[in-house]
C-alpha cells in the first residue's frame, strides 16, 4: 500500500481538526522520510508527544480517545516501511556497529595518555600506510548518490506539486461542462439588481506549497479595465486560473470566462465554434427547437386535459426561453460572431474552414473571440498579444477600450495596457498593489512613491545615526546624562521604517561581433511560394547590413516568417537569388523556440549539449549574463518546468553563444516580463551586429527599429512613418469595410 504526505495529513486533520497547519505539516513529512529518524527512535511515539501537546483544546476536551484511534491508524499505514526500518537497523548492528550511551573524549582515555607519555610525537600516517581501507567503496558510493537523491528531491518538492496541479489541470472537463459548472444557466436572472463589483478583503493563492498570495485585497470594480503585471513566475496566471475555477470567492451571479489555451481543433467551422462559445445561448436555442417540436405534435393531439395542460406548460416555458433569448440579443448572434472573426484577421472564406484546419497561434485567436462573443460579466485574458500580429492587436485594442464588463488582463504589453488599462495591479512579495491608470501613469507614479519612500527611510537613518551618536558620546558624561536619556527615549519612539524594496534590474549581454564586408545578406527580386500557383512573395528586394535595425510588420500569413526563412536559407526562391557574406553567421530566434529546446534536460546540460567543450561555471555564467541564475536553482531544473519567460531567456543564451553577425528575431518579446524586455531592448541598441525583427510590440519596434518594413499582399516595402500612424490606419481600414 502506497502511502503519501497527503494522507498521513488528511488523517491528522480528520481525527483533530484544528490542529496547527505547520505541526501537520513537518509530522507528515517526518514519518515519510524515516530515514531521517535516529535508528532508536519510535517515530510513533515522538508523534503522539508531538500531537498530545499541539492538540486544541477543542480536541482534548474529547479524551485521548482519538489520539489513540489516530495512533493506530498511522500504525497500519505504516506497517510496511516501519518493517522495513527495523530490518535495516537490526542489519546494522549485526555488522559489529555499536551506539554509544555516552560521548567519549578520546583525548582522556588511557591509550591516548601512554601514547602521549612517549614524549614523541605520533605519525598516524605512517601507522596507517600499508594497511588496508576498511572503508567499503561500493557501499560509500552507494550511500552518496541515496544522499543526492535526497537533497534533489527536498528542493524539487514544490516544483513536484506545482507540476501535480497543472497535470490536474490539464484533466479538466469539456469547454461546454465547465462553463456550466462555474456560470450556471440561473445566474444571469440571479444577476439583476446586483452589484457586480467584486471586493475580496483577505485572499491567500497558493500554487503546490508554495505562496502566491497572503493576506492579498482583491478589488474589481465593474465597468473598469484592470492590467495585472509582476515579474516571471510570480504567479499572475496561477491567480487568474483560481478566479476563473472560482477557487477564490467571487460572487456567484457574476460570470466569468477565462481565455488561456488554444481551442481544440475538429469539424466545427470557425463561425459555428464562436456560436457556440455562449453556452447559454446554445443551450437556449436547443430547447427552443424541442419545445416547438413538442408543440407541434401536441397541437396534432385532440383537446384531452392532459393535453391541453401540456400545451399550457410548453407554451409557458417557450415563452420564458424567447425571453432570455431576447435578452442575450441571440438574434443578432451569427452577425457579431463575423464583426468579431473579421475583426481578428479571419476573411469570409477562413470563417467557414473547420477549426482542424487553423494553426495553433489561428486557433488561439478563435478562443479569444470566443470570449468577446459571450461577453461575460468578468473577463480574464492571459497574454492576448502573444498569438496575434500588429493589425489583429490594433483592433483588439481599440475593441476593448468599450468593453462593457470588468476585465482583468496580465500582459507585458507596455503599449496594449496604455491603450487598454483604466488600472494596473502590480502583483509582487505575495500582494496586490493597485494603482489608477495606465502604464504610463502607474510608472510615474510608483516612481515617485518609492522615491518618497527612500527619502524618507535615509532621512530617519540619519536622525538615528545622529542620536545615537550623541547617545554614544555622552552617555556617562554627569553633565549630559540628562540629555543623554532624552535621546534615548526619542530614539525607542521613532516607528520602524523597513527598507523600501528595491527594483531588480536585468541585463543580457551579447557577444560583440567582427566586421565583414558588404554585401553582409540580401535578397534580389525573389519570388517564392510553395507552390508555383500559390506565390506569397514577388520581386523583393532586401539588403541587410551590421547596422541594420528593421522591424517587419503585417498580417498573419502575409508571409513575414517565410521571409526570414528565405535570409536564412531554409527555403529556396522561385526565382531571384540569396546572397550571403562567406563567413556570416545568423542568429534566428524562432517565435515557437520552446519545440526547439529539450524539455528533460537542465538549461547547463542543454547548452552543452549544443556547444561542448566548456566548464559547467562557463555555461552557468554565460545563462548568468540572460538572468538564467543558480542562486534560484533555475540551471538545475530540467527546462520543462520552468515559466515562458525563463525559457525565453535559454533561447537567447544559446543564441549568443553561436557569436551571430546578424539576429533575426521572430516575436523575441513573447513571454518577456517587463524587466526582461527591457533588458533584452538595452542588450540589442548596444549590439553592434544587424538585428531584424518581426514583432507585435509597439515599444519594443519603436525603441529597437530605425526602418519599418510591411510585407503584404505578396509585397514587402518600407513604410514612411511610424508603428503608431501604422496601428492607426489599419483601426480605419477595418472600420470602412462593410
Amino acid at each position: 500500500m502506497n502511502v503519501f504526505e497527503s494522507d498521513i495529513a488528511e488523517e491528522i486533520r480528520s481525527a483533530l481538526p484544528g490542529t496547527d497547519e505547520i505541526i501537520v505539516q513537518y509530522l507528515s513529512g517526518y514519518l515519510m522520510d524515516l530515514d531521517d529518524a535516529a535508528e532508536d527512535e519510535d517515530v510513533l511515539q515522538v508523534t503522539r508527544t508531538i500531537l498530545d501537546s499541539a492538540a486544541p483544546s477543542s480536541s482534548r476536551s474529547n479524551g485521548d480517545g482519538q489520539l489513540d484511534k489516530l495512533m493506530d491508524k498511522l500504525g497500519r499505514m505504516l506497517e510496511e516501511p516501519l518493517q522495513k526500518r527495523a530490518e535495516r537497523n537490526k542489519a546494522g548492528t549485526t555488522n559489529g556497529l555499536v551506539r554509544l550511551d555516552k560521548v567519549m573524549d578520546l583525548s582522556k582515555t588511557a591509550v591516548m595518555s601512554n601514547t602521549i607519555a612517549l614524549g614523541e610525537g605520533v605519525d598516524l600516517e605512517s601507522i596507517n600506510k600499508g594497511k588496508a581501507s576498511r572503508v567499503d567503496m561500493k557501499k560509500l558510493e552507494k550511500q552518496e548518490t541515496k544522499l543526492r537523491a535526497k537533497i534533489e528531491k527536498r528542493a524539487r518538492r514544490d516544483l513536484y506539486e506545482g507540476s501535480k496541479l497543472l497535470d490536474q489541470h490539464k484533466k479538466q472537463q469539456t469547454y461546454e461542462e465547465m462553463f456550466m459548472k462555474i456560470n450556471p444557466l440561473d445566474a444571469a436572472a440571479a444577476s439583476k439588481n446586483k452589484s457586480k463589483d467584486i471586493h475580496l478583503p483577505t485572499i491567500d493563492v497558493n500554487f503546490g506549497s508554495n505562496r502566491i498570495l497572503s493576506g492579498a485585497s482583491l478589488t474589481l470594480a465593474h465597468g473598469r479595465r484592470y492590467g495585472l503585471i509582476g515579474r516571471n513566475g510570480v504567479g499572475k496566471s496561477t491567480l487568474l486560473r483560481h478566479i476563473a475555477l472560482r477557487e477564490v470567492p467571487i460572487p456567484s451571479h457574476i460570470t466569468i470566462l477565462f481565455v488561456e489555451q488554444e481551442i481544440v481543433g475538429d469539424d466545427t467551422l470557425a463561425i459555428d465554434s464562436v456560436l457556440k462559445a455562449d453556452v447559454w445561448r446554445d443551450t437556449l436555442l436547443r430547447e427552443e427547437a424541442t419545445l416547438n417540436a413538442k408543440l407541434q405534435e401536441l397541437e396534432a393531439e385532440n383537446d384531452e386535459k392532459r393535453f391541453e395542460d401540456a400545451r399550457d406548460e410548453a407554451q409557458t416555458r417557450l415563452t420564458e426561453v424567447h425571453a432570455r433569448l431576447a435578452e442575450m440579443e441571440a438574434e443578432s448572434g451569427p452577425a457579431r460572431a463575423a464583426a468579431l472573426l473579421a475583426g481578428l484577421g479571419f476573411s469570409e472564406a477562413d470563417q467557414s474552414r473547420p477549426t482542424k484546419s487553423f494553426s495553433g497561434g489561428w486557433r488561439m485567436r478563435l478562443a479569444l473571440a470566443r470570449a468577446l462573443f459571450v461577453k461575460p460579466a468578468l473577463l480574464l485574458l492571459d497574454e492576448p498579444s502573444n498569438h496575434i500580429d500588429l493589425n489583429a492587436l490594433a483592433w483588439l485594442e481599440d475593441y476593448l477600450q468599450t468593453w462593457p464588463g470588468t476585465l482583468l488582463v496580465v500582459s507585458h504589453d507596455r503599449a496594449f495596457l496604455d491603450a487598454v488599462a483604466t488600472d494596473i495591479i502590480h502583483m509582487h512579495s505575495a500582494r496586490l498593489d493597485y494603482y489608477k491608470g495606465n502604464f504610463i501613469q502607474f510608472y510615474s507614479t510608483k516612481t515617485e512613491r518609492d522615491r518618497n519612500l527612500r527619502k524618507e527611510y535615509d532621512t530617519q537613518m540619519e536622525y538615528r545615526k545622529h542620536l545615537q551618536a550623541f547617545i554614544d558620546r555622552w552617555r556617562y558624561n554627569a553633565n549630559r546624562a540628562a540629555q543623554a536619556q532624552s535621546k534615548i527615549k526619542i530614539l525607542e519612539k521613532l516607528p520602524e521604517l523597513t527598507p523600501p524594496e528595491v527594483d531588480e534590474t536585468e541585463t543580457f549581454k551579447f557577444p560583440e561581433t567582427e566586421k565583414i564586408s558588404p554585401p553582409v545578406l540580401q535578397l534580389n527580386e525573389v519570388t517564392f511560394g510553395y507552390t508555383p500557383e500559390r506565390v506569397l512573395l514577388k520581386g523583393i528586394n532586401f539588403d541587410v547590413g551590421l547596422d541594420s535595425r528593421i522591424a517587419i510588420v503585417g498580417p498573419n500569413g502575409a508571409g513575414k516568417s517565410t521571409l526570414i526563412k528565405l535570409l536564412i536559407g531554409d527555403v529556396k526562391p522561385l526565382a531571384g537569388h540569396v546572397t550571403q557574406n562567406g563567413r556570416l553567421r545568423i542568429g534566428y530566434f524562432a517565435q515557437h523556440h520552446v519545440d526547439n529546446l529539450i524539455p528533460t534536460m537542465s538549461p547547463v546540460q542543454f547548452l552543452a549539449s549544443k556547444f561542448p567543450g566548456k566548464t559547467e561555471q562557463e555555461y552557468r555564467s554565460h545563462l548568468g549574463n540572460f538572468q538564467i541564475s543558480g542562486m534560484t536553482g533555475q540551471v538545475l531544473q530540467v527546462i520543462g518546468t520552468l515559466s515562458g519567460g525563463q525559457k525565453s531567456r535559454v533561447a537567447f543564451a544559446l543564441l549568443s553563444l553561436q557569436r551571430p553577425h546578424v539576429l533575426l528575431l521572430d516575436e523575441p518579446t513573447n513571454h518577456l516580463d517587463i524587466e526582461g524586455l527591457d533588458a533584452l531592448m538595452t542588450a540589442l541598441k548596444t549590439w553592434n551586429g544587424g538585428v531584424i525583427v518581426i514583432s507585435h510590440d509597439e515599444r519594443f519596434i519603436t525603441t529597437v527599429a530605425k526602418e519599418l518594413w510591411v510585407c503584404a499582399d505578396g509585397t514587402f516595402s518600407q513604410f514612411k512613418g511610424d508603428v503608431q500612424a501604422y496601428k492607426s490606419l489599419i483601426v480605419s481600414n477595418v472600420k470602412a469595410k462593410p
